[in-house]
């Protein structure tokens, strides 16, 4: 098993750039796929970008390209989401989560393990 940890969130204004972290324990982080979500009050679950085992393929939602970067230090079991020029509507708790195959990457449930989450808000 792999324990996953966020960190990084806040309040940041409309524009901003914000840089969450997510640790991992227990296994080692290299062994998994991993992805960011974000969900805010009211709302499903939505897939941010996700990152291959050695970090040399990235996948990202369509509403965010351009905008967040995704990387991993599997040295320091750490994933980042960088996020820049950020939009009130960017505002949520953002998980990280770890599974072991590149596919089906978009779906929350093909996801085995899962941090507890971090805030980010964003006001214009």
């Amino acid at each position: 098993q792999v324990q996953l940890v966020e960190s990084g969130g806040g309040l940041v204004q409309a524009g901003g750039s914000l840089r969450v972290s997510c640790a991992a324990s227990g296994r080692t982080l290299s062994n998994y796929v991993v992805g960011w979500f974000r969900q805010a009050p009211g709302k499903e679950r939505e897939f941010q970008a996700a990152i291959s085992w050695s970090g040399v393929r990235t996948y990202y939602a369509d509403s965010v390209k351009g905008r967040f970067t995704i990387s991993r230090d599997n040295a320091q079991k750490t994933v980042y989401l960088q996020m820049n020029s950020l939009k009130p509507e960017d505002t949520a708790v953002y998980y990280c989560a770890a599974k072991g195959a590149w596919n089906n990457l978009a779906s929350s449930q093909q996801y085995n393990y899962w941090g507890q989450g971090t805030q980010v808000t964003v006001s214009s």
